[in-house]
């Protein structure tokens, strides 16, 4: 269970960072406390998407994978940014990706940054 909260707080903060360093990525709230409740509920979206939906697309992309050298990862991070940000205006929650670039670089970002908060928070159950 702990793992769990980790691995959401880390998306959570990585979530944030690509917010705070794109300006196409938003989320918008009345208050801080609204807008850190939101965050988590996005990371909590993003990251049922990224266990579900992932190794799906991976599995069916392998040729993909394969051709690109694994670049293909890239689109991958980015289609599961932008499927985050569908699910979430479905769910009313205020977080949203604007275009397939922004997505790109988001997910780029999401990725270094969960790793490196995935490195030095702990992850004992």
């Amino acid at each position: 269970m702990m793992n769990f909260v980790v691995k959401t707080l880390a998306n959570a903060g990585a979530l944030g960072v690509a917010i705070w360093l794109l300006q196409d990525i938003t989320l918008t709230g009345e208050s801080t406390g609204k807008k850190a409740l939101t965050l988590i509920l996005v990371a909590l979206v993003f990251g049922l998407v990224n266990f579900l939906v992932k190794p799906v697309v991976k599995l069916l992309t392998l040729p993909l994978f394969i051709l690109t050298l694994g670049l293909i990862t890239l689109v991958v991070n980015a289609l599961m940014l932008l499927l985050t940000s569908w699910l979430a205006e479905q769910f009313d929650l205020s977080f949203h990706v604007e275009g397939f670039w922004t997505a790109v670089l988001g997910g780029l970002i999401i990725s270094v940054v969960s790793w490196a908060l995935n490195v030095i928070l702990p992850d004992s159950d």
